[in-house]
C-alpha cells in the first residue's frame, strides 16, 4: 500500500468515527423527579424513597432524633420508643430507673415482671426472696423454687408422710392414688393386696381391672371358674380361643351351624 492510499483511509476514518459516536445510543438513564433528601436521611437501598439514619425517627417530610435516656441503648425497630433499657434498670415514665434487686435474687433482662428472680432455694415474697423451707424426707426440684418429698413419702401439707406399702405391694412413682401397686398375682383390696385366686385351666394376667385371671384357650370364663367351650358341628374355635364360629358357608343360629 501506497503512502498516498494510507493517508486517504486515516482520512475516511477520521470522518466516519465522528459520525459512528454520534449515531450509536449512549447509556439510558431513568427519568424522574430528584428526591431531596432531609437532614440525617439517605435513599433507600430497596424501592424509591428515603429513610432516616439510625438514631432518627422520620417525621413527616423531616428525621427527628431519638432521644435515649441515660442508661439505655438504640434498637433497630421501627415502632416503639426505639429505644430499651440496659441489664439492670427498667423503664419508668419514659426513663430508665434502676432495678432493686433484694438479697438472695439476680437481675433478669425479661422486660416483664419486677426484673428479678430469686436465687436457688429461694422463693418471691413481695419485693424480697424468702428462703424455702425443705422438710425431713424431701429435697429441692431442679429449678430450686420449691421441694418435692422422697421416693416412699407423699406431701401432707408442709411435710413429707411415709407411704403405707401392704404386704406383697410396692411403691409406684405417682403423685396420685395410693402410691402403691400390688405385686403380680395380687389384687388391691381397701389397704391390702390379697391373692388372686385363679381357677382350673386358667391364668394370671396383668390387667389392673377385672378378675386378674383369663381362661386356657378353649374354654370360657363362667362366674369363678371356666368351663370348656362346647364347639358345635361345622364349627371351630374364634381367635379368642374362648367361643366359637361356624365354617364357611355355614351360619351361626341358635347355638348350631346351618347352610344358607
Amino acid at each position: 500500500m501506497s503512502r498516498i492510499q494510507q493517508v486517504h483511509i486515516l482520512s475516511v476514518c477520521a470522518l466516519i468515527i465522528p459520525l459512528l459516536m454520534a449515531a450509536s445510543p449512549g447509556p439510558v438513564f431513568a427519568r424522574g423527579d430528584a428526591v431531596e433528601l432531609p437532614e440525617h436521611a439517605r435513599a433507600k437501598s430497596y424501592g424509591s424513597g428515603w429513610e432516616c439514619e439510625r438514631g432518627y425517627r422520620k417525621d413527616n417530610t423531616a428525621c427527628t432524633a431519638i432521644e435515649v435516656p441515660a442508661n439505655a441503648y438504640l434498637t433497630n425497630t421501627l415502632y416503639g420508643s426505639g429505644w430499651e433499657c440496659g441489664r439492670g434498670y427498667r423503664e419508668v415514665s419514659g426513663a430508665c430507673a434502676a432495678i432493686v434487686v433484694p438479697a438472695n435474687a439476680y437481675p433478669t433482662n425479661s422486660p416483664y415482671g419486677n426484673g428479678w428472680k430469686c436465687g436457688r432455694g429461694y422463693r418471691e415474697d413481695k419485693e424480697a426472696c424468702a428462703s424455702i423451707k425443705v422438710p425431713a424426707n424431701a429435697y429441692l426440684n431442679f429449678p430450686g423454687d420449691t421441694w418435692k418429698c422422697d421416693r416412699g413419702y407423699r406431701a401432707l401439707r408442709e411435710s413429707c408422710v411415709a407411704i403405707p406399702v401392704p404386704s406383697n405391694g410396692y411403691l409406684v412413682n405417682s403423685q396420685h392414688g395410693s402410691g402403691w401397686a400390688c405385686d403380680h398375682g395380687y389384687r388391691a383390696s381397701d389397704s391390702d393386696c390379697v391373692a388372686v385366686n385363679v381357677p382350673a385351666n386358667g391364668f394370671l394376667t396383668d390387667a389392673s381391672y377385672g378378675s386378674g385371671w383369663a381362661c386356657d384357650r378353649g374354654y370360657r370364663a363362667d362366674k369363678e371358674a371356666c368351663l370348656a367351650v362346647n364347639i358345635a358341628e361345622n364349627a371351630h374355635l374364634d381367635a379368642s380361643g374362648n367361643d366359637w364360629e361356624c365354617d364357611r358357608p355355614y351360619r351361626k343360629k341358635q347355638g348350631k351351624c346351618f347352610l344358607p
